[in-house]
């Protein structure tokens, strides 16, 4: 089990003007599963996706992440976590625009305490990986947002995290560039990495062999992954 969330409840504000973003979430992702939360804007899942990724705390409720209770955690350790257990990949790809491509992929592993060069030969290795060794010297500038979102997806997966956590990850690309993004977090999972992917957009979510929906704050589970 890499995540077990259980009840839980994501309140905005104070006393009497309290707004829930979240209520009674409960579900489940076992290693190795590929799960696409569905939902419009303002549906409570950018909410989600910052607890599942450690970036917010819930109300109430009990979240555990590959066995570790979060609410038990520092935030300190908390910043740890997110470097090693958690793969992030964003919309709006989070590049650094003056590191090149190997620069910004890399950038996780100085975090980590790697020294240089062995982070060069895993951050070449990961743009490898991804169809972009040639791109290396390259800045964001000079890439397009499928070639950023690749880098993006390599950056996230330099610490061989526990999850693969990605925000609309096809939103800012034209249809060509989000087939390959798409095919490759296919790859991804076909190695057995765990992607937990926060969309709103159908066509997107169909490629997750699993779905669930979260609307005014509440999630279910779309029978047979159907949409």
């Amino acid at each position: 089990m890499i995540l077990d969330l259980q009840n839980i409840y994501k309140n905005y504000g104070n006393g009497d003007v309290e707004v829930p973003a979240l209520k009674n979430v409960t579900f489940r992702v076992e290693e190795g599963e590929y799960v696409a939360i569905m939902g419009p804007s303002g549906s409570g899942k950018t909410t989600l996706m910052n607890i599942i990724g450690c970036l917010d705390r819930q109300t109430s409720g009990t979240y555990i992440l590959d066995g570790t209770n979060i609410a038990d955690v520092s935030e300190k350790d908390l910043s740890g976590i997110r470097l090693n257990k958690i793969g992030f990949v964003f919309q709006t790809f989070q590049l650094l625009p003056g590191e090149t491509a190997l620069e910004n992929v890399a950038l996780p592993l100085i975090y980590a305490g790697v020294k240089k060069q062995d982070r060069e030969e895993r951050a070449m290795q990961a743009l490898k990986d991804v169809g972009l060794e040639d791109r290396a010297s390259f800045r964001p500038s000079q890439l397009s947002g499928g070639q950023k979102q690749r880098t993006a997806i390599a950056r996230a997966m330099i610490n061989n995290p526990k999850i693969l956590l990605a925000d609309e990850p096809t939103g800012a690309l034209d249809q060509a560039s989000g087939r390959q993004v798409m095919a490759l977090f296919k790859s991804l999972n076909d190695a057995g990495v765990t992607i937990v992917m926060i969309t709103h957009d159908a066509n997107v979510a169909a490629n997750a062999k699993r779905i669930l929906h979260i609307i005014d704050g509440e999630i279910s589970e779309v029978p047979g992954g159907e949409l």
